[in-house]
């Protein structure tokens, strides 16, 4: 294909091993891939100023780059979360936002699961003092029953419910606040809706299932913080930013927390001298709830599928910026 091809498909920044599965894509659509690893928006303008549509991973696609793009239809990212984006100026450009909304349910509910489970059972912690030479299940007291306990839910989305119905599966209560979703879905899932008073005062688990953005960032700060029970764990396999990491830090080291489990921080990756990187009550992976080779493939193909249409006029099912929808074809 190669400069044959029609369009143009710049994806900013990867971490895969290789394009493969975007080439392959983006040839039925008769567009060429031209990869980068940009880290900075002047970066982003320099390989896609010309391009026709973009795929980003992490590479921030700031109001300044959306307003210097010549050609661009659409911006695509590599997941749910478009935070990276700036929404509104792609959608005062006319240019199409797409995500992937629906491909890792499962591994995210697992890895929520896998989290609280490892903080509960002190997985890590036996791990570690067998390593280093200690055999005794003494270290890692107290240890207390799941069964029983309660698990609130700051969100109640796809994931959540999900994470929900993993977790009456080990006999835990589970509450959950969401202020957009109508009582029949809360009741279809049986699940007890409260308010985030009650969710942070009853809750013995907490997991963040809510997308960042400007009402979200920081949401779990000191005020809130402190507001949940000492003897509680903080999950959060969301976004980084809407935890305020300085609070959290806070909250742990003067025991108003019991201990937190995170697989995103804000910024990503933490420096070597990172408070959380030292303390024995936290658990923490990589941004990697995810990940699994079925979601990864999916996502890639599904968001390179959905640049092929946006490029031809057809309607691309991750549309974020519903306001452009009348000018897509629907098949």
């Amino acid at each position: 294909m190669g400069s044959k091809a029609k369009w143009r498909v710049v994806v900013t920044d990867y971490n895969y091993p290789d394009l493969s599965i975007e080439e392959q894509e983006l040839a039925r659509w008769d567009a060429q891939v031209i990869p980068a690893q940009c880290r900075t928006p002047e970066e982003v303008l320099a390989v896609a100023k010309e391009a026709d549509a973009l795929i980003s991973q992490y590479a921030p696609i700031t109001r300044e780059v959306i307003y210097g793009l010549k050609n661009c239809k659409a911006i695509g990212r590599y997941g749910i979360g478009v935070d990276n984006i700036d929404v509104q100026a792609a959608t005062e450009r006319g240019i199409a936002v797409i995500n992937v909304p629906s491909y890792c349910e499962e591994e995210v509910s697992d890895h929520t699961m896998a989290l609280l489970l490892a903080w509960t059972r002190r997985v890590v912690h036996y791990a570690t003092e067998i390593r280093q030479g200690t055999w005794d299940w003494k270290t890692g007291r107290p240890i207390h029953r799941l069964q029983g306990q309660t698990l609130g839910l700051l969100g109640f989305g796809k994931i959540a419910r999900l994470v929900a119905k993993k977790a009456k599966a080990f006999g835990l209560k589970v509450i959950a606040y969401d202020p957009y979703l109508p009582d029949e879905i809360f009741v279809s899932e049986g699940v007890k809706r409260v308010s985030l008073e009650d969710l942070l005062a009853k809750s013995d688990f907490l997991s963040i299932h809510v997308p960042l953005t400007e009402r979200t960032r920081h949401l779990m700060n000191r005020e809130t913080i402190v507001k949940m029970k000492p003897t509680a764990c903080l999950i959060n396999t969301s976004r980084g930013g809407i935890v305020d990491e300085q609070a959290l830090i806070w909250a742990l080291q003067e025991g108003r927390l019991a201990g937190a489990c995170l697989d995103v921080l804000d910024p990503e990756p933490p420096q070597k001298e990172h408070p959380l990187l030292t303390m024995h009550q936290v658990i923490l992976s990589p941004h990697v709830a995810w990940y699994s080779e079925e979601s990864q493939i999916g996502l890639r193909k599904r968001i390179a599928q959905d640049i092929g249409k946006t490029l031809h006029g057809l309607f691309p099912q991750g549309l974020v910026n519903q306001e452009l929808k009348g000018r897509f074809r629907i098949s």
